[in-house]
């Protein structure tokens, strides 16, 4: 008897059947209104049996559920199944200098709760201890059973390590160092550091399901990105792949925290707009909308710079361009003049930018995607 051989069918069928339970529930979570068994039979190519085996399976874990019954067509009426979105979530953290937004998000990418605390970014056991309390408040707040949380990811400004333990660049916290460790010394569950930008590039990547190659452009405080080719994020050799911020827009320009001089950063952030106005983003809008010649100037000037970088990432990358962040909370209007303006650049197409498109999750969409890691990785290993 050939005892490897025995071993390696064993391992090979086992597989086989990991998959198939994979699929089926990958199958019903992309399928919201629900499916019957014979429908899964169609789209997967699997028999009864073992439809019917995994489905039990999946049911007696609180995965799936029977939910109703298929449109009749004559004879007896099949029941339909559903991935159950609420039998796990998962929290995101979105870091910022003076405060910190948390959010619950189900199995199917939804925001179930969220809220914000308003407190100074320090690394001190004080200000963690407040991590704790808030992913508290909101697993709280949305009604969770501690057990069914998959884990806490931590979006951070800055650029984190590939084992997720370490900020290894931080110079807009001055935290560069910082461990998880530290971060998650009150928060009782799994949790991993992301840089904000990949984190909202992922959410966007997640919620609009298997989109292929996009780059992420997040439009907040900070400017940052993300790549997605052939729906894996590109991170680089050094983790510091997308990061557009510091593409260099204006050589010889404004200074970057970063030391350099021009970079997107310092023409594309929240803050370029807010100067104009001496308030907030939407104070800096109403002028716009009132047609204040100040903020009018502003906005041009800041509408050509996005052009430019965005023009940039497409001549490189010919892809889907996503923008993210705050300020697509109000671009929405002006989305048309930014086409214009990019597709006036575009060297091949001259005239098209339909490429741009706006991102799906907007304040959120840090926390939501730091959170969405965990999700991802439960629903791919069912």
């Amino acid at each position: 008897m050939d005892f490897n051989n025995g071993v390696q069918k064993n391992v090979a069928s086992l597989i086989i059947q990991k998959m198939n339970r994979t699929n089926i529930y990958q199958l019903l979570r992309r399928e919201a209104a629900g499916l019957t068994k014979q429908d899964i039979v169609q789209r997967l190519g699997l028999s009864l049996p073992t439809i019917t085996n995994n489905l039990s399976e999946l049911r007696e874990e609180g995965l799936v559920t029977e939910n109703g019954v298929a449109t009749h067509t004559g004879g007896r009426r099949a029941k339909t199944w559903s991935f159950t979105r609420d039998a796990r979530a998962a929290i995101g953290l979105d870091i910022t200098g003076g405060y910190v937004i948390a959010a619950a998000i189900d199995l199917a990418g939804n925001v179930v709760n969220h809220t914000r605390m308003d407190i100074e970014f320090q690394m001190n056991s004080a200000y963690y201890q407040k991590l704790g309390e808030l992913v508290r408040t909101v697993i709280k707040s949305a009604g969770l059973d501690d057990k069914h949380i998959l884990g806490v990811g931590i979006g951070v400004p800055g650029l984190v390590t590939g084992d997720m333990e370490t900020v290894f660049y931080g110079e807009i916290l001055k935290f560069t160092g910082a461990s998880r460790e530290e971060f998650s010394q009150y928060i009782p569950f799994r949790t991993a550091l992301f840089n904000d930008a990949s984190a909202a590039g992922l959410g966007e990547f997640w919620i609009r399901n298997n989109i292929g190659n996009m780059f992420y452009i997040s439009l907040s405080n900070n400017v940052g990105g993300a790549l997605m080719i052939e729906n894996k994020i590109i991170y680089g050799a050094n983790y510091h792949a997308a990061e557009i911020g510091h593409l260099t827009l204006h050589p010889g320009g404004e200074l970057c925290y970063c030391g350099q001089r021009g970079c997107a950063e310092t023409y594309l952030a929240a803050s370029t707009l807010t100067r104009a106005c001496g308030g907030s983003l939407a104070d800096f809008f109403k002028l716009l909308e009132q047609g204040a010649k100040d903020a009018l100037a502003a906005w041009n000037i800041y509408l050509d710079n996005l052009a430019l970088a965005v023009n940039n990432v497409q001549e490189l990358f010919d892809c889907t361009v996503i923008l993210g962040g705050y300020i697509t909370e109000y671009i929405n209007p002006h989305l048309p003049e930014l086409k214009r303006r990019a597709g006036a650049l575009n060297s091949f197409e001259h005239g098209n930018a339909a490429y741009i498109d706006i991102c799906r999750y907007k304040t959120l969409s840090i926390a939501a995607g730091a959170a969405l890691y965990y999700i991802c990785e439960f629903t791919n290993n069912v």
